[in-house]
């Protein structure tokens, strides 16, 4: 934007980060001399992003920084490479570039692929504007407030008139989407292959008219699906064209969801199913799955009505490698042991057993032997030992990241069997385990490969014994400590405030633990309210995790560059 100061000749543009004026003058091929004189006529600071969605004419104030006599170097740059250079930014700062001039205002608009839009109702009288601007979207996501109309049948099919070549497609809370807008959207985009929609209102048929048009999808995810009818009158769904390329299916929190039985069946190609709180007995329908899919490589069970049968039919997966068994109480140690002994290349194992203790010790016991390629395991509320440790230690050569969280008998001692028998370990993990100091010095002296370890809530560990095991000849090991702060009697509210807000977070824990949980007539309310705290456990790992193989993929790495 132009804007005059009182200084003649001077012109501040508008950009969010300031070091991009020496990148705006290194475009254009300048010496550092010229950069340094020119910012002297020419300077940039924060602005705000213009939020308006409107075409650019020649009324608006969006002018070329070279109608002041400067000739302009970036005319020499190629659309195609400016385009790159605009990819290598942040969101914000394209928004900010885009105001340079109109050529930079166009190639960043053609140049952006991806999309996000508040699907308010009110998105229909400018998705002409907005996509005759960014005009080669292929990534697509509308999100609604729960507080909010959505946008309807019309404004997605205007969408899809104008996003033809579009591949990923993301809906949230679109409440007024019906089954005829979801087919006329199908027949538009036909090259789609990413679908992802939750808390939507269509139902069935709108879902079979994206698998009967799109052939080449390959991810669909669907949560909340509220138009799928109950019981028995439910119309199946799929697999239509899309049952020869679809590679993933995830289904969460269904109460319907064995209606997508046949899609399931009919995906030959198939690599990964994830099934989360879907109501309804499952067993059955692994059973078939498993007799017509051959190519899965990654199942996950969450909340879920399945049980030794289930896992018996899931055995027959033989290439099998990732399997996430997450509160699933009918699941047993017989059915782990058969998963171990017919999925010998699994890799990665995570285990919620919600404290029932129906996995343990020999269940491991056969993953320990009929899995020697095993490298990442994760136990929530499983109670091993060190007969099933030395296990995984001595034959999974490979096993480089453990957690072990709620577990009752992870001691000191089971802590020194990891670090003396993990030789591979890199990445360890361990919440809510009675281990104290003595257990972390033993892992000092083991485990020769580790860089990484987090201990949680494990109140016997003190910050001490975590600063003796940084400052050990292996300086590369990362610790992340977290100890309970002892409380101070003497504070008042009187020192700075900070005992009152400490005192209002304890009356409003206080006020929650006092909410009384119904009970069902099965008499497992206790238990619930137990399980119910392992919850956090699992967030704290799978967050855990996800930064862990970031952490791997950088330290890997650096060790190549070195």
């Amino acid at each position: 934007r132009k804007r005059r100061t009182q200084k003649a000749g001077e012109i501040v543009i508008g950009y969010s980060d300031p070091d991009l004026s020496l990148l705006f003058y290194w475009w254009m091929g300048q010496s550092a001399s010229t950069v340094a004189g020119a910012q002297n006529r020419i300077k940039f600071r924060s602005s705000p992003v213009i939020s308006s969605m409107k075409e650019i004419d020649d009324s608006d104030d969006v002018i070329d920084v070279f109608d002041v006599g400067e000739f302009d170097y970036s005319s020499n740059i190629p659309d195609e490479c400016l385009a790159c250079i605009f990819h290598f930014l942040s969101s914000g700062d394209r928004k900010s570039s885009s105001l340079v001039c109109r050529r930079w205002l166009r190639v960043e608009g053609q140049s952006r692929h991806r999309l996000s839009l508040n699907a308010q109702s009110e998105l229909v009288a400018v998705v002409p504007v907005i996509f005759s601007r960014f005009d080669s979207v292929t990534k697509l996501a509308l999100k609604c407030d729960r507080r909010s109309a959505s946008i309807g049948d019309e404004a997605l099919v205007l969408i899809s008139l104008r996003c033809r070549n579009l591949t990923r497609l993301k809906l949230r809370s679109c409440r007024e989407l019906t089954d005829a807008g979801m087919e006329s959207f199908a027949k538009n985009c036909k090259g789609l292959k990413k679908l992802s929609c939750g808390s939507c209102a269509f139902g069935a048929k709108g879902m079979n008219a994206v698998l009967n048009n799109c052939s080449a999808l390959e991810e669909l995810s669907v949560k909340r699906l509220r138009g799928i009818t109950d019981g028995a009158a439910a119309e199946p769904i799929g697999p239509g064209v899309a049952g020869g390329s679809l590679r993933v299916i995830c289904l969460k929190e269904l109460y319907n969801g064995q209606c997508f039985g046949p899609l399931i069946i009919g995906s030959k190609s198939l690599r990964t199913l994830k099934l989360f709180r879907c109501s309804g007995d499952w067993d059955k329908i692994l059973e078939v799955i498993a007799e017509q899919v051959s190519e899965l490589v990654e199942i996950h069970l969450e909340r879920l009505q399945v049980s030794d049968t289930g896992l018996a039919a899931i055995s027959k997966c033989s290439i099998l490698e990732i399997l996430h068994l997450v509160k699933t109480p009918e699941c047993t140690n017989n059915g782990l042991k058969t998963v171990a002994e017919n999925c010998k290349l699994l890799r990665k194992l995570h285990i919620d057993g919600w404290k029932t203790n129906r996995i343990s010790d020999d269940g491991l016991i056969a993953v320990a032997k009929h899995c020697p390629n095993l490298q990442e395991l994760v136990l929530i509320g499983v109670n091993p030992t060190c007969a099933s440790l030395e296990k995984l230690a001595t034959n999974c050569l490979n096993l480089e990241r453990l957690a072990l969280c709620g577990s009752e008998t992870v001691g000191d001692p089971e802590l020194s069997c990891i670090a003396a028998k993990c030789i591979a370990l890199r990445k360890l993990c361990i919440k809510s385990c009675p281990v104290s100091d003595q257990g972390m010095e033993a892992l000092a002296s083991g485990c020769p490969n580790l860089v990484k370890v987090k201990v949680k809530k494990c109140r016997l560990v003190t910050s001490g014994s975590a600063d003796w095991l940084r400052t050990t000849t292996r300086g590369s090991v990362a610790v992340n400590l977290d100890t309970p702060e002892p409380e101070n009697p003497d504070a008042s509210a009187s020192d700075g405030g900070v005992p009152e807000v400490g005192n209002e977070i304890r009356q409003v824990a206080g006020q929650v633990r006092g909410v009384s949980i119904a009970s069902s007539s099965t008499g497992r309310s206790n238990s619930f309210k137990a399980r119910l705290g392992l919850t956090t456990g699992r967030n704290l790992v799978a967050c855990t995790f996800r930064r862990w193989s970031s952490f791997g993929g950088s330290s890997s790495s650096s060790s190549r560059n070195n």
